[in-house]
Formats: C-alpha cells, sequence, structure tokens
C-alpha cells in the first residue's frame, strides 16, 4: 500500500472528524483501518464485527462519499472484521491446527464504548492496560463489552460499606467450572460510583484467567446492541448460542435494559443459565424490586439468589481509596506527593462517591505537573471546593414510609395495601402515597404496585387529594411535616 493511499486515508479521516464531531468518531472511526485500495474499491476493516454492522448500517454512504472527495474514481467501499485477537487466541489453544480463515466467523460483536464506572472510572494515569492481556483477550474474543484493566480485586479497597458484596463476588470468581453455585443469580446495588463496575470486572478478569472457564462481561446496553444487531442479521439462534454457552454471564446497569422483546430474550437467557447450574451476576442503581420496567416474574427471579447492596463510602473507605490511587499515581509520576493532611481533608470534605475522588486527585496531579508547584492545603481547597456537595437528604423507601405512616395513624401496614375503603384506612394510605411520591423518584404505577397493585390514577388522587387538604387544614400539615422529619431523621 502505497505512502498515497494512506495520505488519501488521514484525510479522508479529517473529514469524516469534522463532518460528525469528535465523539461519534472516536466511537465508530478510531478503529478503523486502511487494508487497501484496489481499481475502484476501497478496503477498510473494524476490530468488532458490532463495528462493522453499525458502520455499515448508519455511516457507509458517508464514507464513501469522503472517499469520493478525495479520489473521485472510488466506487465502493468494502468494510471487513479484523480477528487477529481471536487468531492468536486459536494458535495458543490448538498450535498443531493452521488458520485459515482470516476473517472473524463469531455471531456476538462487542461494543467499541469502552467506559467503565465504579472506584476506577477516570483514570488518574496511563495505566499500563497489558498487564491484564490473557484475560481481556479471552473476553473479547467472547465478545463482551470492553475491560478497564485497572478494575481487579488487587485494586479494590475493601471497607464496611462493601465487605459483603466483595466476599460473594470473590466466591463467585474462584469457584469452578462445574461446581454447585452458591447463590444464583448475584445481584449487587448501589448508587452511582460505589464500586459496582469494579467488582464486575474484577469477577471477569479473575475468571477468564481459567481457561477452563468462559466469563463474560456485558452492559445492559451492549446486550440490548447485541440482540437487535443480531436480529437485522438474522443470526439470533448463534447470538443466543454464545451467550447460554457461557460460565459466568455478569450484567452490569441493568436498569437500562429496555423494549420488551430484548427483556424477554434476557428472562430466557437469565433462566436457561442459571436452570443449567451456570453463574449469573448483575448490577444495576437499585434492588429488583425497584426495577420498574422489568415485569413481575424477572423481578421475582432476580430476588430469588443473593441481593447485596453496597452502600456509601465512609470516611474511613474514602481514605483509603485515596491513598491507593495516590500509590498507582507514583507509578507513572515519581515526583508526585499529597501529604497526608491533604489526603484527610479531600476524605473529609469529598463524600459524594468514587468517582469524585478520583476527579479531586486528578486535578491535584495536573496541577503538580503542569506548574510545577507542591500540592498543598490551599492548592487542595481551592481545586476540589466544586465538589463538595451539601450532604445528601436520606434515601427514603417506600416500605419505611408505609411502616412509619401506619404506626402514626394506629394502622396496619397491611390496611394500607388492602382493598379496604373506611375513612381510618382511606386517608392514612393516601398520606402514604402523597409521601412516596414526594419523598423518592418512583413513578405513580411503581407507587401504586406497591400500595396493594392499585392503578397509577388512584395514587395520582390521592397526591392531589392531600395537597389541596394540606392547603387548608393546618393539622394534617403538621401531621405530615413530623412524618417527613422521621423518615429523614
Amino acid at each position: 500500500m502505497t505512502t498515497t493511499h494512506q495520505d488519501h486515508w488521514a484525510r479522508v479521516r479529517g473529514r469524516l472528524r469534522a463532518e460528525v464531531g469528535e465523539d461519534i468518531f472516536t466511537s465508530w472511526f478510531a478503529r478503523m483501518e486502511l487494508d487497501g485500495l484496489e481499481d475502484d474499491t476501497v478496503r477498510l476493516s473494524v476490530p468488532t464485527r458490532f463495528l462493522k454492522s453499525w458502520i455499515q448500517s448508519h455511516y457507509a454512504d458517508r464514507v464513501l462519499v469522503c472517499w469520493q472527495a478525495e479520489q473521485d474514481t472510488v466506487a465502493r467501499i468494502e468494510l471487513a472484521v479484523r480477528s487477529s485477537v481471536i487468531r492468536t487466541l486459536q494458535q495458543k489453544a490448538k498450535p498443531a491446527e493452521p488458520v485459515t480463515s482470516q476473517r472473524d466467523t463469531r455471531e456476538l460483536p462487542h461494543t467499541p464504548v469502552g467506559s467503565s464506572n465504579g472506584y476506577g472510572h477516570s483514570p488518574i494515569n496511563g495505566a499500563d492496560r497489558h498487564a491484564s492481556l490473557p484475560a481481556a483477550a479471552v473476553h473479547e474474543a467472547l465478545g463482551g463489552s470492553p475491560l478497564d484493566a485497572r478494575l481487579t480485586f488487587d485494586s479494590f479497597v475493601v471497607g464496611r460499606s462493601n465487605t459483603l458484596a466483595h466476599a460473594a463476588a470473590k466466591q463467585v470468581a474462584a469457584a469452578r467450572r462445574g461446581e454447585p453455585v452458591m447463590f444464583n443469580p448475584l445481584y449487587v446495588h448501589a448508587g452511582v460510583g460505589l464500586g459496582k463496575t469494579h467488582l464486575l470486572q474484577a469477577i471477569t478478569f479473575a475468571g477468564n484467567s481459567d481457561a477452563n472457564r468462559r466469563v463474560m462481561y456485558l452492559t445492559a446496553e451492549r446486550f440490548m446492541y447485541g440482540f437487535v444487531s443480531a436480529l437485522r442479521s438474522q443470526t439470533a439462534i448463534a447470538f443466543k448460542e454464545t451467550l447460554r454457552g457461557i460460565d459466568v454471564l455478569v450484567i452490569d446497569d441493568l436498569q437500562f435494559l429496555q423494549g420488551k422483546s430484548t427483556q424477554a430474550e434476557f428472562c430466557h437467557t437469565l433462566n436457561a443459565l442459571i436452570d443449567a447450574g451456570r453463574q449469573v451476576v448483575i448490577a444495576a442503581d437499585r434492588p429488583p424490586s425497584d426495577l420498574e420496567s422489568l415485569d413481575d416474574r424477572m423481578r421475582s427471579r432476580l430476588a430469588g439468589g443473593l441481593v447485596v447492596e453496597m452502600g456509601s463510602l465512609g470516611e474511613e473507605l474514602r481514605l483509603e481509596i485515596l491513598k491507593g490511587r495516590v500509590g498507582a499515581a507514583r507509578a507513572h509520576h515519581p515526583g508526585f506527593d499529597v501529604p497526608a493532611p491533604v489526603l484527610g481533608y479531600i476524605a473529609k470534605s469529598v463524600t459524594h462517591n468514587g468517582r469524585d475522588l478520583e476527579g479531586a486527585l486528578n486535578r491535584l496531579l495536573a496541577h503538580n505537573k503542569l506548574t510545577g508547584h507542591p500540592v498543598t492545603m490551599e492548592m487542595a481547597e481551592r481545586e476540589v471546593r466544586d465538589l463538595i456537595r451539601p450532604q445528601e437528604p436520606k434515601r427514603v423507601k417506600i416500605e419505611d414510609i408505609q411502616r412509619i405512616v401506619a404506626r402514626q395513624y394506629n394502622v396496619s401496614r397491611a390496611d394500607l395495601l388492602s382493598s379496604r375503603r373506611t375513612a381510618n384506612v382511606v386517608r392514612p394510605r393516601q398520606v402514604a402515597m402523597y409521601l412516596a411520591k414526594t419523598l423518592t423518584l418512583r413513578s405513580l404505577p411503581e407507587i401504586g404496585r406497591r400500595f396493594g397493585g392499585r392503578d397509577h390514577t388512584t395514587v395520582l388522587h390521592a397526591v392531589r387529594k392531600i395537597e389541596n387538604l394540606v392547603g387548608n387544614d393546618t393539622s394534617l400539615a403538621e401531621e405530615i411535616e413530623i412524618l417527613k422529619r422521621q423518615l429523614q431523621d
């Protein structure tokens, strides 16, 4: 391939970048390579079948137009899938067999978007991703979502709020193929930035280090893309068979799973794996009972395993996380130092989640490297002040509302959920629904479901009824304020 062809390709990439924007270019075109140009045909390649399918469906004409702007003799674009990772794995697994195929024939693609969350969302430094290459290569060959090589059990900081989740994850990762599954599924839920993704990817790395075990990590979004892509390309059966042949299926951000057909396929996959004694690990930002977009059957199956909540990061745990991140940064920036009082200040002040801690250290590192000034308390106070957020109010649960309202009005929780229409039950039930709407993020249908399967219009009527009464009845207004204080203390 001549230098001229590569020059044309560089200009075509520039045109694409200008037309689609930096974000789209990075997601879909950054890993596209020029393989050759023969007569009127340009041959390009991408690393995954999913990338190929997406580009062909959405950007093929645009790529062709950009090439024709450089060379008007180009009439056709051929897009293929590079399969170097899979060929390498095949050669290691079967050294005596020659590899005859030059193209990836797997049916399950993987996503090009490599974002992760948990403690290690934003790298402080350019961590060496080659350290975990064997496990990552196996995983990507299976078709999983990209992994962050830093998110391993070694880098996970254990504290009071995540001890059980960490122990359960280690148990899953250490299990051997064919052994009885202790709890299935393992369901981990927590707020943003508390380490869910870190644990899930740690399971994947540890599991794939065993050559006899196949562990796949998928985001819910990637599962949806894979399923829809398989339907369009008429490879749905291969998609299902690939997933159901996995020993440990790890699904992240389940709350984003949308669409009836996709949810149905996920439910079938979940049931098939569990019934076959395969391990399923799932993470979401809320417990199964609060995933109102899922049907009752799936919620029940998810709740039937081990459900573990990862709590907020205490100050002691935040400090340990910061120390670990500083140590990781020093490996690449030996001169970087954060005095103990500064670490203590950040641990005490930046309380929201692990990502904010990461962001705070990133700022100190950037300031130190770009200006040459040492990290001081004054610098820290100035750099992280926007990360110091007001203390968040206590997260109120509908069960707590029902319990406290029932106690306040001397009725039982069962009364609130029943169909009884007596005055001594109707008013407390309406008050409880009103508080559920004003103190939680639950939707009207979800609140209705949690109050004995009522329709959302019943909840809306109750909310409006209490809103009107509060404006005219001072005693009721005082009662509700007392209830709110009890729930938020």
